[in-house]
């Protein structure tokens, strides 16, 4: 087998456009990790945070001056060519799919613990796969964070603000199948998508402001968007619902924190709970999701799979803003 392989590196902060292919080493799996041969790469905008060095928050994780890891891409479905040592849960030739710490997924190769992987079921395509382990897994936890479908005899009423994108359209299906009347609120070219996701009713923004919405009205609210203010998410909740904020970009700096410190502020004393979401790699989520899109219950929306070869422009796409559903990157 060759020894090195191509992988889409930037070893600087900046703009997708400074992407190249590179000729690097095929890793080599330490204690506990795998190799995979990469077969698909899902792509978040978490990459592109990282990409840019953005907030100033995640450089002492990511790196201060430079990414500590040059190629981009958490989110993978990969074959298993190599165990490192006390490697029990995973073997060569399998069929897997995990999330990256910290990136490299735009490579013909990655190496990640085998404790993030889960077995891709055989009749789950690896571009389908790939776009679970981060927004799936996401969708889950806040959906879990808001108490949705945890308790028995009521039919909840969810709101998800910025429901067309990654997380977004699997927290409308998630919603849905745990017996929630969804509400969406997403831009207009995405009403009868998320209509057949499982919606009750769509919102654009535009035409209808959160703001005009009656009060008490939900009894979970999942902002993912990030652009409307505390106060006004808390008027949309009912007595005793909850609030959970996911997405948002924040300060330069600080990132979302200012926004984390004044929730718990606000919600001190107040009629509904708002609550931050951290969400982490969590298989046995994944192991779940997996499940549901075998069973076809979950269907992941991908506006577009790219060559391998046209990396820079699939990380270019999601910088862009604006994507319905996941990206994916084919391996190479």
């Amino acid at each position: 087998m060759t020894e090195t392989m191509t992988a889409w590196r930037r070893e600087s902060y900046g703009p997708a456009a400074g992407t190249l292919p590179e000729e690097v080493p095929i890793p080599v799996p330490g204690r506990g990790e795998v190799v995979l041969r990469v077969r698909a790469t899902a792509l978040n905008a978490g990459d592109v945070h990282v990409l840019h060095g953005d907030p100033l928050l995640v450089r002492p994780v990511f790196g201060f001056r430079r990414p500590k890891q040059p190629v981009r891409g958490m989110d993978v479905a990969g074959t298993v060519t190599a165990v490192g040592p006390e490697v029990v849960s995973a073997e060569v030739g399998e069929d897997v799919v995990g999330e990256l710490a910290g990136g490299g997924g735009l490579a013909a190769f990655a190496v990640v613990a085998a404790s993030r992987l889960v077995p891709r079921p055989p009749h789950v395509p690896p571009a389908l796969a790939a776009t679970l382990p981060i927004a799936g897994g996401t969708a889950w936890q806040a959906l879990d964070l808001a108490e949705v479908g945890l308790r028995e005899g009521t039919v909840p009423r969810v709101l998800i603000i910025g429901a067309s994108g990654g997380v977004g359209t699997f927290a409308v299906q998630l919603a849905a199948l745990r017996g929630a009347e969804v509400w969406a609120s997403a831009g207009a070219r995405s009403a009868a998508l998320l209509e057949r996701l499982g919606a009750t009713r769509t919102l654009d923004h535009r035409e209808t402001p959160l703001a005009e919405l009656p009060a008490g009205r939900f009894d979970a609210v999942l902002d993912i968007a990030g652009g409307t203010t505390l106060r006004q998410l808390r008027r949309l909740a009912a007595p005793g619902g909850v609030v959970v904020l996911i997405g948002g970009e924040g300060g330069a700096v600080l990132g979302p924190i200012p926004r984390i410190l004044a929730a718990a502020v606000l919600s001190m004393g107040s009629h509904c709970r708002i609550r931050s979401l951290a969400a982490t790699a969590r298989p046995e989520v994944l192991h779940k999701l997996l499940e549901l899109v075998d069973d076809g219950l979950l269907t992941p929306v991908i506006e577009r799979e790219y060559a391998f070869a046209e990396a820079a422009q699939a990380l270019a796409h999601v910088e862009a803003g604006h994507t319905v559903g996941k990206v994916v990157v084919r391996g190479a």
